[in-house]
């Protein structure tokens, strides 16, 4: 199979998987609405999503270091679905806590083997891998309008209409899984290259990734509900709200691969974070229906450093390329899913405004560390579409 067509179906089939990722904070506010949750209760269903994904997700990256597992990609697809089609069946909260965290495993399961194979198929080119994350945030994007055409209509016992991405997102991923068979490209080595280990730049990289995913997650979960308010609309604005976040995410990703065409990818991510800060400050202090072209600008910021991030992971951890996937992907992306129920609590004694209002201090943060990160070097055994991959600041 050719590698593009590879791509393609690995895109359109991540799509499918983080299809659920955005079905999670779509869901709150109908779980609000229909059950009568407290903020810090919503924001509980979105920890309970990512909780166990943090921790998941690392080890599924390790053990993909040891051996190649790409029946995961189909197996945790419809796990992932399976979870969010049940979610909406009880009116327990315990039961919607542990079927939202079933899709999060799902969703673990996934993306280290995803990006193990991602690179593999792209041979490490950026720009590839920039397509392989777009089908994610497409999912992303896709996840509000979906979830609104599904429950609005008919509410939260329509859930299990759901679970339609799955099946298709695992049909989508067993052309790659019968190439990868037959080109031998599988095994444990596959898409890891020999190369000394960067931890200290790894670190720095996972904390930023961090900071990420706290303002990210944090601004997917309340957005909805902020945007609303600032603009006196209702759901349908919230909701709105929503799928300019995820589909500004889309934007970002492609534009960041295309950055790190003509720059190298420290600095292009440096640049992102930088104007992010003013975006999110907008986002939470400039009232009216201006929110939304902030929220773009947000969500642009915090995408352009996405695909870029994962492949710096891999290239300063070269000999474990599973486990530097499953970690910025999974561990520091799901952090910001554990503060948002303090956001929560804090939105409940105060407003969402003063909740919302640390998250500027984030993206800040992300950029201190980055202007101390250096370009990894890569050796001539990898290939790149992009001259910008071996550029720039020597590792």
């Amino acid at each position: 199979m050719a590698r593009n067509k590879s791509i393609v179906l690995l895109s359109a089939g991540h799509a499918c998987v983080d299809v659920y990722q955005g079905s999670v904070a779509a869901l709150v506010p109908f779980f609000v609405a229909e059950r009568a949750y407290t903020y810090a209760a919503a924001s509980g269903i979105v920890l309970a999503a990512s909780l166990l994904s943090s921790v998941a997700q690392p080890l599924f990256g390790a053990l993909t270091d040891r051996r190649a597992m790409p029946w995961l990609l189909p197996v945790s697809t419809i796990l992932g679905g399976l979870g969010i089609a049940l979610s909406g069946l009880s009116g327990s909260y315990a039961l919607t806590l542990l079927f939202v965290a079933v899709s999060g495993i799902g969703v673990a399961a996934y993306h280290p083997e995803s990006a193990r194979v991602a690179r593999l198929a792209s041979r490490g080119s950026h720009r590839a891998m920039g397509w392989f994350s777009l089908g994610g945030n497409v999912g992303f994007a896709l996840a509000p309008l979906m979830v609104a055409a599904v429950v609005a209509t008919g509410g939260l016992r329509f859930t299990p209409l759901l679970v339609l991405p799955a099946l298709v997102g695992s049909v989508l991923c067993l052309p790659v899984l019968r190439a990868l068979e037959r080109s031998g490209g599988s095994g444990s080595s596959g898409g890891q290259r020999a190369g000394d280990d960067d931890v200290a730049s790894f670190v720095k990289l996972s904390l930023a990734v961090v900071c990420r995913s706290i303002t990210f997650v944090g601004l997917s979960t309340f957005v909805a509900f902020y945007a609303a308010y600032r603009t006196g609309g209702g759901t349908a604005a919230g909701s709105a709200a929503l799928f300019v976040l995820y589909l500004g995410g889309a934007v970002g990703t492609l534009l960041g691969s295309r950055l790190a065409g003509r720059r190298d990818r420290v600095t292009v991510v440096t640049g992102a974070y930088l104007m992010t800060v003013g975006a999110v400050a907008g986002l939470v202090f400039v009232p009216g229906p201006v929110i939304y072209l902030f929220v773009a600008l947000t969500s642009i910021g915090l995408y352009v450093p996405f695909s870029l991030q994962v492949t710096l992971a891999q290239d300063y951890l070269p000999s474990r390329v599973g486990t530097a996937s499953g970690v910025t992907l999974g561990l520091t992306v799901s952090v910001g899913g554990l503060v948002s129920p303090l956001i929560g609590k804090v939105a409940d004694a105060t407003s969402l405004r003063t909740a919302l209002a640390p998250l500027i201090l984030m993206p800040a943060l992300a950029w201190l560390l980055f202007r101390t990160l250096p370009e990894p070097a890569v050796p001539k055994s990898v290939t790149r579409e992009e001259p910008a991959a071996t550029g720039g600041r020597s590792g």
